[in-house]
């Protein structure tokens, strides 16, 4: 893709706010380019977030997902220095993914 994937996960009292911006096309599949072609359906499928390796977040989405998808989430019972890691995967087999450490408040 383009742009990286920008991640920031925080500290909000008891619960990890994490925010994901991921960068990617997603195409429906019924969009037409300037020739009046159909541009190809390209979007993410596959979304998973682990706390310290353990899955928190298993997420199957579709073309109906605006490009440059916003995800915002939180973890209970997380503490800052742990460990988030987002990874995706797309309707072509593409895969993108970031970490990061929570930050104290």
């Amino acid at each position: 893709m383009a742009e990286p994937m920008k991640i920031r996960a925080k500290m909000e009292g008891d619960a990890a706010d994490v925010k994901v911006l991921m960068s990617h096309p997603m195409e429906t599949g019924q969009r037409k380019n300037e020739k009046g072609e159909l541009v190809p359906r390209h979007f993410i499928q596959s979304v998973i977030a682990t706390h310290n390796g353990k899955i928190v977040l298993d997420a199957q989405w579709s073309q109906a997902i605006a490009r440059n998808p916003f995800l915002g989430f939180r973890i209970k019972g997380a503490r800052a220095g742990d460990k988030i890691t987002i990874s995706w995967t797309d309707n072509k087999g593409d895969k993108g993914g970031i970490d990061t450490t929570v930050a104290a408040s």
